[in-house]
């Protein structure tokens, strides 16, 4: 079953300079405006979306998601980031706790992690038997098969990171008062883990990169090149147009037919 065959590591490239924050935020504004072109298109025409984002720890998941969502509607762009499974969740069907948050018509959804946590964290981490990984990994081509039959885009991405990038990122949640809660116990047990992480992500690659549910791989070594690469190749990979608006003007308004309550309003100290 599914599409299992040799992969080969990612090889390591040297990256560009940093990009700078005054054309990224150009370019981000503009990849914005087409997002939400995306946006309307896919409640119009009822499309259901899927997009998953996997990576090791530090690999830029959030901060990309973040970069996708942070200018349409939390209505229609769902992020998905699901807990530990309850005692209950443990005892059902493995995809079972997934196939639930799937998208319907007019959404798209996020997952920040997905059920792939079985062929990466759980598999290095013990959280499951090598029987359970390797029916995992011959069973999930077959669900994403079923998936895209029944209308759904699925979009894969991998962010992949260097080691020295990743241990950087890493200090710097220790040392951030913003960043800590990033930090999980989970994160430091699997510091010492990269070789079995990359073992394990080989694996997952060889067994589900398939022609109807293909992986993609996105270098993540400069944060704002991600991004923008990551929203330009899904708005590539989701056919969409921009439909046509009806002008929007404002009408006149009329105030001051009401007096104001004299009310003692507690204004919140204005400190700045």
């Amino acid at each position: 079953m599914g599409n299992k065959k040799k992969v080969s590591i990612i090889a390591e490239t040297s990256t560009p300079a940093s990009m700078k924050t005054k054309a990224y935020e150009k370019e981000l504004r503009r990849l914005h405006v087409e997002l939400v072109k995306l946006q309307r298109w896919v409640v119009a025409k009822g499309l259901k979306v899927c997009i998953v984002f996997e990576g090791r720890d530090g690999a830029g998941k959030g901060g990309t998601i973040k970069a996708i969502t942070e200018r349409v509607s939390p209505r229609v762009f769902r992020v998905v980031a699901l807990p530990a499974p309850t005692e209950r969740e443990k005892s059902q069907l493995y995809l079972q706790r997934y196939i639930r948050h799937l998208p319907a018509a007019g959404e798209i959804v996020i997952f920040d992690r997905s059920w792939y946590n079985r062929a990466g964290v759980e598999r290095v981490m013990g959280f499951c038997t090598e029987e359970q990984v390797e029916k995992f990994l011959d069973g999930t081509p077959l669900v994403e098969r079923s998936m895209v039959e029944s209308g759904i885009i699925l979009l894969k991405y991998w962010l992949e990171v260097t080691p020295k990038e990743q241990e950087r990122r890493l200090r710097d949640r220790i040392d951030d008062g913003r960043k800590i809660w990033k930090l999980s116990p989970m994160d430091i047990k699997s510091f010492n883990l990269w070789d079995e992480y990359t073992q394990a992500r080989d694996a997952m690659f060889a067994a589900t990169d398939t022609a109807w549910a293909p992986w993609f791989v996105a270098r993540s070594e400069d944060k704002k090149r991600v991004r923008l690469n990551i929203i330009s190749h899904l708005l590539s990979h989701i056919p969409y147009k921009d439909l046509p608006m009806e002008p929007v003007k404002l009408p006149k308004r009329k105030i001051g037919k009401i007096k104001p309550v004299d009310y003692p309003f507690r204004f919140i100290p204005e400190l700045f």
